[in-house]
């Protein structure tokens, strides 16, 4: 197979990432996932594995957990969705022997196209097999890329794998896995089509990461590490732990952290972090660095020690793209992949106290099963002009929607994320910032080709 054609191959399975609307229940069925597994012989059962769940962070507290055992000297398979511009992006390897940013704007450590041409090659005959026999249906896009990924890291002979999860938790197909430690990030808001209208069924579904573990034949007792949630969130977290006979550690509690001018300490389960430094901005980045250090921490209880100067390296080299990431000076171009209003509310902090310019110019762009109003509402006040567009997804909702909650202020509507990015640079100048955000989707296309189009 060529690389378009093992590309083609994949786009060919139905991906939920690309449907506004689809019954959540129904469609996702972790027994279909397992039952496809165990015909490849459970490579997940192999990985030593950090799952993590929640709304907002999950990323970036995986990244910090990954490179932090990079700096250790592990290797760790990191599995993230959804990508920006490559789905490449989704599977990754840090290992110590490759410390060097990857080229351009690319992914440290992303699988490689023969490498990902390879299992697909391995895999598309059971794949095809399993398909025409299955009786609960056909694999999805993230299902078979899930199942990728797991046999690449087997064969990669990780020692550790960071997963993220893709929607949920409870139903996700990377829930499959028996992880060494779970952590759960900030719930609030999102996908409540699918996952419930109230903080206490997203929590629930959150928190079916959290399970019962056997290692090696016996009972070992899982740890789980929360950011700080609110009272009810962290209701549901606590019973589903005392449920699952886990341990659980809280952000706030058990863990705290403190910031200091420039530098920031952790005081962690076992010991204290001081003259701590990360290049990802945002307070909010000091709750999910700490979730971190009390998930590396946790895994002292596997025998295994990472000491405080690969933690302190590992939250200070921790890079995270589409995160509030600066790609250009003048102007300031800041690409960050808030998707409802709680973290448009942690962008528009982010963005007040650690940026200064003349005017902000909004490139906007929203999916249309995210709350419009909340995101929009909460980046009012912060824009100065405002360019709506749509990213070339299915998802995507017109920009004209958008305009009704800006009232009052200039607005360009664009047909796509390439004239919204011509607009947007042609009306700025050096002084002023441009904040894309609103969509990993619009993000992606933003972060594609020339920085500065003609």
């Amino acid at each position: 197979m060529t690389y378009p054609e093992t590309s083609q191959y994949l786009e060919s399975f139905i991906n939920y990432e690309k449907i506004p609307v689809w019954p959540y229940k129904e469609s996702l069925k972790l027994a279909r996932i397992r039952n496809f597994l165990t015909t490849i012989g459970n490579p997940q059962n192999d990985l030593r594995c950090i799952h993590v769940a929640g709304t907002k962070g999950k990323g970036s507290t995986c990244a910090f957990c990954a490179y932090v055992l990079r700096e250790a000297s592990f290797k760790v398979g990191l599995y993230t969705s959804p990508h920006l511009s490559n789905f490449r992006e989704r599977i990754r390897i840090l290992a110590p022997s490759s410390r060097l940013q990857a080229p351009g704007f690319e992914f440290e450590g992303m699988i490689s196209e023969n490498e990902l041409i390879g299992l697909v090659e391995k895999l598309k005959p059971k794949i095809e097999v399993y398909n025409r026999n299955s009786k609960y249906g056909a694999l999805s896009f993230f299902e078979v890329y899930t199942a990728l990924a797991f046999v690449y890291f087997k064969e990669q002979n990780v020692d550790f794998t960071v997963l993220e999860t893709g929607l949920g938790g409870r139903l996700d197909a990377t829930n499959v896995v028996r992880s060494c430690v779970c952590a759960i990030t900030p719930i609030s808001y999102e996908h409540t089509q699918k996952l419930g209208n109230s903080l206490k069924e997203i929590s629930k579904e959150k928190a079916g990461i959290i399970k019962r573990q056997k290692a090696k034949g016996k009972r070992q007792k899982l740890i789980v590490i929360s950011a700080p949630q609110e009272k009810e969130v962290m209701d549901i977290i606590r019973k589903r732990c005392k449920a699952t006979d886990a341990k659980l550690y809280e952000v706030g509690k058990d863990i705290r952290y403190q910031r200091t001018k420039d530098v920031f300490r952790v005081k962690g389960i076992l010991a204290e972090y001081l003259d701590l430094r990360t290049g990802l901005l945002g307070d909010h980045q000091l709750i999910n660095a700490s979730v971190a250090i009390g998930v590396i921490e946790a895994l002292h209880s596997y025998n295994i020690n990472v000491d405080a100067d690969s933690i302190k390296r590992g939250i200070y080299n921790t890079i995270w793209p589409g995160r509030c990431e600066v790609i250009s000076k003048e102007p300031l171009v800041i690409l960050d992949g808030a998707q409802n209003a709680a973290s448009s509310e942690v962008l528009e902090e982010a963005i007040r106290k650690n940026f200064e310019y003349e005017r902000l110019i909004l490139v906007l762009g929203i999916s249309k099963d995210k709350d419009m109003k909340g995101i929009c509402n909460q980046l009012y006040d912060l824009a100065d002009e405002i360019i709506l567009t749509k990213a070339n997804n299915p998802r995507a909702t017109p920009p004209k929607r958008l305009a009704k909650y800006f009232s009052g202020k200039d607005i360009c509507i664009t047909d796509n994320v390439q004239e919204a990015k011509i607009r947007a640079f042609n009306m700025a100048k050096k002084e002023d910032l441009i904040l894309v955000t609103g969509s990993l989707f619009v993000i992606g296309e933003f972060r594609n080709g020339n920085l500065r189009p003609k």
